[in-house]
């Protein structure tokens, strides 16, 4: 087992991240108030701050290009905005009129110079109008520095030939300062509030230097923010999807680790940094944009990748291909279904989805229980397994996973899965049951054998306590997820504390949803010495982490009840209303309500008189509201809705309020509900939607052969990927 940290030399925007902490330290204990600062506490900053700024190396121009209007890169900043570390890319000639900032500031040199000339003011006897007069000039270049405090007025200017770079650090946060004001010319004049910078930008990463980065074995999180459903539409084949306005839910769980490397995508880099100024704010401090977004990504040559789930179908896609899986399809099972033949068809999805529609002669088998329960369902070795899922990618992993395991049964996959039953003309059914059967004793040991030597072969190292331990005193350094991969029902009855809950067949189809750290490591509880084994020994083929398996003590500490939810926060607290309350505003025409979370769910069931959209269109769609007007939002559990809320009112400045408990506490409060797509106002955005959900059939049926034919494309997409790290166990001797 690795008990140590990478390694391999940090990539420069790592070690920038270390250098600009390690600044940040050094200079807590002695950095002013935001507006208040002696020229001995500037002293010691500036001193600190040319150390960083000598480290040229840590500040490639290609990180922070120049740009006409004087790009400013935000670098650090804490979530009240004090302390803010910028980088100043001028192209030469580029000049600021005089201005003050209302806190002090220090300035320190890359390189170029950074010409600085300071005025004294003077009152005049018109109002809006001072007089300026030159004090001292100084121009700033590698090695030195200047201070400022919150009432001077300077002007900037890039001198000589090449562009300069400058570092920039202010008591508080550019876009946080008020009563800021910029004069007409050198002499003064009238004058006039300096608003922030249009647009603060973050350390930027170019296409080849991420492609790179993706494969040089050090810890990387690529995140694309834009909303699920846009993302399903192109994106890179390792971003993970981690919505903007849904970061503060997400990001926790998706990147524990805050030093990790993180790389924000979007479609053209129009919202990448608004993501990355959030993660800054949040504390995450190795943040970089991909220049030009998936649109850049795709200039430059590279693949873009449809859907969602990526990696894992894929992936899922390559076992076929490579292992030759065998199947059946829809008809041939049909017949022998008809005729009696000994078979028994398994559904390794989700509880959940069988319960929406299912073959309805299929047991619910979700893919980590495959191996641990099936001999329960097909004790007879002559009897033919069936293994199926809505498309493709289950079906497959799920027959291979028996197949790989040697049990004695003939296994196949239901080739296009229920896909290919309906546009066969068949009938799914409803509300399936989902119970399982309990293994015996003695076939619990046989599976155990079984889950063993795949996992011995898939190289899972086994941990004990010790080992354990010493992970998780290294996961400052080394990103440690920690997963129990049981029912919902055994994780909720006792857990290890701290564990997070992805059940095993969930966590191998949609691994980007629970650990977006590629090269992290990963550790799986094993209860029964089944489950665990055989969802690591796929984690561990997949190619993105360090996998391990923990037994846990007979008489461990346990915490029950559902997996606890961490919300992150940047913004006061927005107002709340109980159910009751929002009723009696939106019955009076003083509120309008928003369901911000899922489209699909709003359809199902949602809120009397609300209205469905993303929250990254929110702020478009209430500008038209009466003044005055309160904005309610909701989301199932509330969750989600409370900051959004939060987010939305400092953002628009409107009156915004979440409903307390979400659309659960309406329902349970037995206030009216609705159903079906009125008042859905941003389409597909949010999701990506199924064809399942298509009510016409011939759409619908249009829409599972472009499916299935994608889902087929993509091992040819892979090969034009190149390297991904998959790998697949060869066939037993």
């Amino acid at each position: 087992m690795s008990t140590s940290s990478s390694s391999l030399q940090p990539d420069v925007a790592s070690q920038r991240a270390v250098a600009v902490a390690s600044f940040l330290q050094s200079v807590r204990p002695i950095a002013p108030g935001a507006h208040h600062a002696t020229p001995a506490q500037l002293g010691q900053v500036a001193a600190a701050l040319e150390k960083l700024a000598g480290q040229q190396h840590l500040f490639p121009a290609e990180h922070f290009p120049h740009a006409v209007d004087i790009p400013v890169y935000r670098l650090a900043e804490d979530a009240v905005g004090r302390n803010a570390l910028y980088v100043a890319a001028n192209r030469p000639g580029a000049s600021q009129r005089p201005h003050d900032h209302t806190t002090w500031a220090v300035i320190a040199g890359v390189r170029g110079v950074e010409r600085n000339v300071f005025y004294r003011r003077e009152a005049t006897d018109e109002p809006g109008r001072e007089r300026l007069h030159e004090l001292r000039t100084v121009d700033v270049v590698a090695g030195n520095s200047v201070t400022i405090g919150p009432r001077d007025v300077h002007t900037i200017e890039a001198r000589g030939d090449t562009p300069s770079l400058h570092l920039h650090f202010y008591g508080l946060a550019l876009d946080r300062l008020e009563e800021r004001v910029v004069f007409d010319d050198r002499s003064g004049g009238g004058f006039r509030p300096f608003p922030a910078p249009a647009r603060i930008r973050h350390a930027l990463v170019s296409p080849a230097a991420l492609k790179a980065a993706l494969h040089d074995g050090a810890e990387i999180a690529l995140l694309d923010v834009r909303e699920t459903g846009v993302f399903a539409r192109g994106h890179l084949l390792f971003a993970a999807s981690a919505p903007l306005w849904r970061l503060e839910l997400l990001i926790a769980k998706l990147v524990p680790r805050r030093d990790t490397r993180v790389v924000l995508a979007d479609g053209d880099e129009t919202i990448a940094h608004d993501a990355a100024a959030k993660l800054v704010r949040l504390g995450w401090r190795n943040v970089s944009v991909l220049a030009g977004g998936t649109e850049g990504w795709a200039q430059a040559g590279y693949e873009v990748f449809s859907g969602t789930n990526v990696p894992s179908k894929a992936f899922g896609e390559l076992i076929e291909h490579e292992k030759h899986t065998p199947w059946i399809d829809a008809d041939d099972l049909h017949r022998r279904v008809a005729r009696g033949d000994k078979l028994v068809v398994v559904d390794s999805r989700t509880p959940e989805e069988f319960r929406e529609f299912s073959l309805p002669f299929a047991h619910s088998l979700p893919g980590a229980e495959l191996v641990y329960r099936i001999q329960e369902l097909a004790p007879d070795p002559d009897t033919l397994v069936v293994v199926n899922c809505a498309g493709r990618t289950r079906s497959i992993v799920g027959a291979q996973t028996l197949i790989d395991a040697g049990i004695p049964n003939p296994v196949v996959s239901l080739k296009d899965g229920t896909m290919a039953w309906l546009l066969a003309g068949r009938q799914l059914a409803q509300g399936g049951d989902t119970s399982l059967p309990e293994p015996t004793p003695a076939t619990l040991a046989q599976a155990r054998e079984r889950a063993a030597a795949v996992a011995e072969r898939a190289g899972v190292r086994r941990i004990d306590l010790t080992e354990l331990a010493l992970l998780q005193e290294q996961e400052n350094q080394h990103t440690l997820y920690r997963f129990d991969v049981r029912t919902r029902q055994e994780y909720e009855a006792g857990h290890l504390p701290g564990w997070r809950w992805a059940p095993g067949g969930q966590l191998v189809q949609a691994s980007d949803e629970y650990a977006a750290t590629r090269r992290a490591r990963i550790v799986l509880a094993d209860w029964d010495g089944v489950r665990a084994l055989t969802t690591a020994a796929w984690l561990a083929q997949l190619g993105a982490h360090e996998v391990y398996v923990h037994t846990p003590r007979a008489h461990a500490e346990l915490a029950t009840g559902p997996e606890p939810q961490r919300l992150l926060s940047l913004h006061a607290p927005a107002p709340q209303l109980w159910p009751q309350q929002a009723w009696s505003l939106v019955r009076a025409g003083q509120a309008t309500l928003f369901d911000v979370d899922r489209r699909a769910a709003y359809e199902k069931l949602h809120v009397t008189g609300a209205r469905f959209a993303v929250p990254d269109r929110l702020v478009d769609l209430i500008e038209d509201l009466p003044p005055g007007h309160a904005v309610v939002l909701t989301s199932p559990d509330g969750v989600l809705a409370r900051s959004v809320a939060a987010a939305l009112a400092q953002r628009s400045g409107r009156d915004v309020r979440s409903l307390v408990g979400g659309t659960q506490a309406w329902l349970a409060a037995g206030l009216p509900t609705g159903g079906g797509a009125d008042g859905v106002l941003t389409g597909e955005d949010d999701h990506w939607f199924s064809p399942y959900h298509r009510k016409d059939v011939t759409d619908r049926d249009a829409g599972f052969r472009d499916y299935l034919a994608w889902e087929l494309g993509l091992v040819e997409q892979l090969q034009r990927e190149g390297t991904t790290g998959m790998w697949l166990l060869r066939e037993s001797t």
